[in-house]
C-alpha cells in the first residue's frame, strides 16, 4: 500500500539467493528483469532500488509516474494524490539508476500514455545517464510483445548480462 517502489523485490531476492543455494547454475551475478504496463514501472524501479542484485531490466510501455496514469488503478494501489506519488514515481529515482536499461515504448499507446516513458527518458538524459531506448511511433500498449520488440530484448539481454554478441 503506498509503496509500488517496493514490488515485493525484498522477498523475490531472498527467494533467489535461497534457491540458488541448491542449484549451482543459478548465476546471481547476472539477474536480468523484463515487464510491461507496471510490470515495466517494476522492471525499471529494480534498478533503482535493488541495483545491487538486478543487472539490466528492459521496460515496455512503463507507466513510470502514476500521478500521469489513469486514477482508478492508481487510486487501487496509492490511494488519494499524495506526496507517495511522487516518492514511488521512477523519474524521481533516475540518478539512483545501476545496471543496464532498455525502455521499449508504443507511440500511440493507449492505456499509458507514452509521455511517462518519455518523461524518464528526459529525466535520464539531464542525469547523465546511459540507456538504451526504443520508440515503435505505430504500435500501442504492450509493443515489448511484438516480434521485432522480443528479439530486441532477448539480445539486449545476452549483450547486458553475458557480454556477448547475439547471434542474428
Amino acid at each position: 500500500w503506498q509503496n509500488l517502489m517496493d514490488a515485493g523485490f525484498p522477498d523475490r531476492i531472498a527467494w533467489m539467493r535461497a534457491a540458488a543455494e541448491g542449484r549451482p547454475w543459478m548465476d546471481l551475478d547476472r539477474v536480468g528483469i523484463y515487464g510491461g504496463s507496471a510490470g515495466g514501472q517494476n522492471a525499471l524501479s529494480a534498478l533503482l532500488h535493488q541495483g545491487q542484485f538486478y543487472k539490466a531490466a528492459a521496460a515496455d510501455c512503463g507507466c513510470h509516474d502514476n500521478r500521469m496514469d489513469k486514477t482508478w488503478w492508481n487510486e487501487a494501489w496509492l490511494g488519494r494524490l499524495g506526496p507517495h506519488y511522487e516518492a514511488n514515481s521512477n523519474t524521481t529515482h533516475v540518478d539512483k539508476l545501476e545496471g543496464r536499461l532498455l525502455l521499449t515504448l508504443g507511440g500511440l499507446d493507449r492505456n499509458v500514455d507514452p509521455a511517462s516513458t518519455l518523461q524518464v527518458v528526459d529525466a535520464l538524459i539531464r542525469a547523465g545517464k546511459d540507456f538504451d531506448f526504443i520508440l515503435d511511433p505505430s504500435a500501442g500498449h504492450g509493443v515489448g510483445e511484438s516480434r521485432y520488440m522480443f528479439r530486441r530484448r532477448q539480445d539486449f539481454f545476452v549483450e547486458s548480462l553475458y557480454g556477448a554478441q547475439p547471434r542474428r
